[in-house]
């Protein structure tokens, strides 16, 4: 293979640099002789999450210990640094055309960014660029969840990023003064913080329940409050700090309603846990049966495997329809993206003889590298699919149940929405073995793009090239080759028909038949019931009818799927239908 262009100053100290991918980590980074310096942390934490190598002991304060590796530990990392401050369009936009110029295979963006139409969103426009080099778009699918239409870059040659959570707890247990427990969670566990004697427990902005506000630690909420020595309890968001440095012995941080389950294990200041929004009735519920509140945190360490209801979407994650084009489903996936162990520049622990420095973080920022890595690993084994085809080989063969196999479920422990997932939960082991595929080539969009109405000046700038779209075959949306459907039924519209085509990529002798979960209020048809295949990359179009029936519910957002199933694969593609 070729040597890593001349300035690539050096590689990272945790990149083992012997296999042809390269991965761009896109945020907060620049590399130096030994290893790279990181303003924030942000840009270690992702890059290695996507290509580090094999590092023993990896933990923060002792837990979450064992080894630590990214998804493509043996990828070259090329990672530019974009953001300072403040990210500028124009440093991003700068960033991506070094990584297109020294063919990087894959681009890892963990850049938030808000919805607009393509035309006018230079990121989107400078990742087709990309995808017609043949090069992997992953980004970050945004963090203003649960709120709907919240999504960062929607564009179908890129894949949209959601956050779940893992199996794996931090476990700082509250017990109250009557002998109830809440179990939250924290990176920080010290061991000489006193788990036998109970605290005083003061919540400051308890008298001020209609000004959400003025629950939140500030200066100004402490005022005439003692809280030297006690338990403070706080809304999630809070600045512990103020906290500190006011005397309390240790924090409980709550969720608000719309926070739901989603706790987060961060390297706190001080004896800190959070908990979740249930807990938080709790907790509120003890606070006013009694003058004298007491509590204690118990630091319980680490939990693998106890939590039967992962993976679950994380509250900040992100949620679809998409705004700029609601016949494609967004997100496309979701992944590992809530208390994420992975490099940091500098030890959190304030040790200065390591190496080895981690930190704990949350985000779909994390979930996007994880994505990332999975299609470089992707790449290097079928060097021949294009963006497209791997992207579709991790939608098709995603997971939608838990660990123990129920529903994936959101927040709030109910069963999530598609809006939410996508097409599920990566399973990067099933994803190298599709079976079928779904393959765009870079010109496929074109007639997409003019299918949105588009101007031929709107559409060449994103092309970077004249486009007469007269000269197209416009499509619908939904009408584009993707691995998932996305339909809009108005009140009046009863019928709609699209096509797809598979690509097989499996077995050279192989036969598909269909199964067909219809949406609630839809019937959905399949021609032909089955696809047989005599040859490898063998292409077969199928037909989908999609009637609304009489018993469709006007305003509510149903879904379903149909999967292509061979002897060996099984091919699943989403269906949304927005009923209005």
């Amino acid at each position: 293979m070729p040597p890593p262009p001349s300035h690539w100053k050096g590689k990272c100290d945790f990149t083992i640099a012997n296999c042809s991918n390269k991965v761009i980590g896109a945020r907060s980074f620049v590399i130096g002789e030994t290893m790279p310096f990181d303003e924030e942390g942000h840009g270690t934490h992702t890059a290695s999450t996507a290509a580090g190598g094999f590092v023993e002991n990896a933990n923060i304060f002792g837990n979450a210990n064992g080894t630590a590796v990214g998804m493509a530990p043996l990828a070259h990392i090329a990672i530019y640094k974009v953001c300072h401050v403040f990210c500028f369009e124009s440093h991003i936009l700068a960033g991506m055309d070094s990584a297109i110029a020294d063919g990087v295979d894959v681009l890892s963006v963990s850049i938030g960014g808000e919805s607009s139409p393509f035309y006018s969103n230079s990121f989107s426009i400078a990742a087709y660029s990309a995808m017609e080099k043949g090069i992997f778009v992953s980004c970050s699918a945004g963090n203003d969840g649960p709120k709907k239409e919240s999504l960062s870059y929607e564009a179908p040659w890129i894949l949209t990023v959601g956050a779940s959570t893992i199996d794996r707890k931090l476990i700082a247990t509250v017990v109250l003064g009557n002998n109830e427990q809440l179990d939250g969670q924290s990176a920080f566990q010290p061991k000489n913080f006193s788990a036998s004697s109970m605290l005083p427990l003061v919540f400051p902005g308890a008298q001020n329940t209609s000004d959400i506000d003025a629950l939140f630690l500030e200066e100004d909420s402490l005022k005439n409050i003692d809280i030297q020595g006690k338990i403070v309890v706080c809304p999630y968001g809070s600045d512990e700090m103020i906290a500190k440095k006011a005397g309390a012995a240790a924090v409980i941080l709550i969720n608000d309603e719309h926070q739901g389950y989603t706790t987060i294990a961060n390297a706190h200041v001080l004896p800190v846990t959070h908990i979740s929004y249930a807990d938080g009735l709790k907790l509120r519920a003890y606070l006013n049966s009694t003058s004298t509140p007491t509590a204690k945190i118990v630091f319980k360490g680490t939990s693998i495997g106890d939590d039967d209801n992962a993976p679950v979407v994380a509250e900040f994650s992100s949620r679809g329809p998409s705004r700029a084009s609601p016949g494609i489903l967004k997100p496309d996936i979701i992944g590992p993206g809530v208390n994420i162990l992975a490099a940091w520049p500098v030890s959190v622990e304030n040790y200065t003889n390591s190496k080895s420095t981690f930190n704990m973080i949350s985000g779909t920022s994390m979930s996007c590298p994880h994505l990332s890595g999975i299609a470089a690993l992707l790449k290097s084994k079928h060097p021949d699919w294009s963006p497209a085809a791997i992207k579709s080989a991790i939608m098709t063969t995603a997971d939608v149940v838990s660990l123990v196999h129920s529903p994936i479920e959101d927040e709030r422990f109910l069963p999530a929405n598609i809006f939410a997932t996508g097409a599920g939960h990566v399973h990067p082991s099933r994803a190298s073995d599709p079976g079928l595929i779904y393959d765009l080539q870079p010109q496929d969009y074109i007639p997409y793009l003019c299918g949105l109405n588009y101007t031929d000046q709107q559409v060449g700038s994103i092309l970077r090239r004249r486009v007469n779209c007269s000269e197209e075959a416009s499509i619908p949306q939904a009408e584009l080759n993707y691995p998932s459907f996305a339909l809009t039924f108005s009140h009046y519209s009863t019928y709609q028909a699209y096509t797809r085509t598979a690509t097989n990529v499996g077995e050279r002798n192989s036969s598909y038949t269909v199964e067909i979960a219809s949406p609630p209020g839809i019937d959905v048809f399949v021609q032909p019931t089955s696809l047989n295949f005599s040859e490898a990359n063998k292409k077969i179009k199928y037909r989908v009818e999609f009637i609304r029936l009489k018993s469709a519910i006007n305003n509510t957002v149903v879904q379903g799927h149909l999967k292509w199933t061979s002897t060996r694969h099984s091919v699943r593609s989403p269906i949304v239908v927005m009923l209005h």
